[in-house]
């Protein structure tokens, strides 16, 4: 009794808790509870109506539009997601890099011959990968057996 046009009232009380509800959603929610949603709606637009002595059925959202710039916006922040769980994956991987070379040093440390197997392996690798000159660090103390059998060998001036 108190509205004249009660059709037109209703599209827009309708129209303005759309965008509302709407606007507070977010989208993974539009897509996967849209009967919550639709539910929500019309609670709201039948207490509304209800002094009205309209009664609201049934509420259903069909589709959504949405703007470019809104579009663009939940893109960027789509690709900021995968790069935050890429750079988790890369952190969990480096974690376990990490592990798995102290338990390496661990078994070295108890054997120091695996410590020079390794070494001369990296060396092939170094050597089968690349033609180019290899300048290893080699501890002077290797020498000294060679050193000194070569002084005992070299006659000695008078």
């Amino acid at each position: 009794m108190r509205v004249e046009k009660y059709l037109k009232a209703t599209s827009l009380i309708s129209q303005t808790t759309l965008r509302s509800v709407l606007g507070q959603a977010e989208l993974d929610e539009l897509l996967s509870q849209r009967d919550k949603i639709n539910l929500r709606l019309q609670e709201i637009i039948d207490r509304q109506t209800d002094p009205w002595g309209i009664k609201v059925t049934a509420v259903e959202v069909k589709d959504v539009i949405l703007p470019d710039s809104m579009k663009r916006a939940m893109a960027g922040q789509a690709e900021s997601e995968r790069e935050r769980r890429a750079k988790i994956i890369n952190a969990e991987a480096e974690f376990q890099a990490a592990q798995k070379l102290v338990q390496a040093a661990s078994m070295i440390s108890a054997q120091p011959i695996a410590l020079q197997l390794r070494f001369l392996q990296t060396m092939r690798e170094i050597s089968s990968e690349h033609k180019t000159t290899t300048i290893l660090p080699i501890p002077i103390n290797l020498f000294a057996p060679l050193i000194k059998r070569s002084e005992s060998h070299t006659p000695k001036e008078p």
